[in-house]
């Protein structure tokens, strides 16, 4: 099992991580972090020890996510824009844009001129693909995810 403390721990950038593997593999994979990377920055993991003890936040975090992706999921399926994928991990949604745009750049550089809604090309990740889909985020807070399903519900 390999995983970072990027998401659940809101410790996006701070580039530590972690993993579980079985005894007979430990030394081979200390043999390949040593040649990938020296250690993780002395402050990430003293970070990442103390976020260990906040399960609590943690999960208020997580509640705060789902709640916003629900809220924009919902707002979505009223709008303009095509289906969306199922989001389960991260905090992105990505959206099927064909029925209004198959260029995700233009389409994001008209959502924040004339809504004010900044939203990430697909073009950016799937450069054959991403040009009919768009990426929009849902770790704002509730405020801002309400915002911005206002505004996909109204835009066209």
């Amino acid at each position: 099992i390999v995983s970072s403390f990027s998401k659940y721990f809101s410790m996006t950038g701070w580039r530590i991580g972690w993993m579980i593997v079985p005894d007979r593999l430990v030394r081979v994979m200390e043999r390949l972090g040593q040649n990938l990377y020296i250690s993780a920055p002395t402050l990430s993991q003293i970070a990442a020890l103390a976020a260990l003890d906040a399960k609590a936040e943690c999960e208020e975090n997580r509640k705060l996510y789902a709640r916003n992706r629900n809220r924009l999921m919902a707002a979505l399926s009223h709008g303009a824009f095509g289906p969306v994928a199922p989001a389960d991990g991260a905090f992105y949604l990505y959206v099927d844009t064909a029925p209004v745009s198959n260029d995700s750049g233009e389409l994001c550089h008209r959502l924040l001129h004339e809504a004010g809604l900044a939203a990430t090309p697909g073009s950016d990740f799937d450069p054959h693909r991403g040009r009919s889909t768009i990426r929009l985020s849902y770790a704002g807070s509730e405020t801002e995810i309400a915002q911005a399903a206002e505004i996909i519900e109204a835009w066209r």
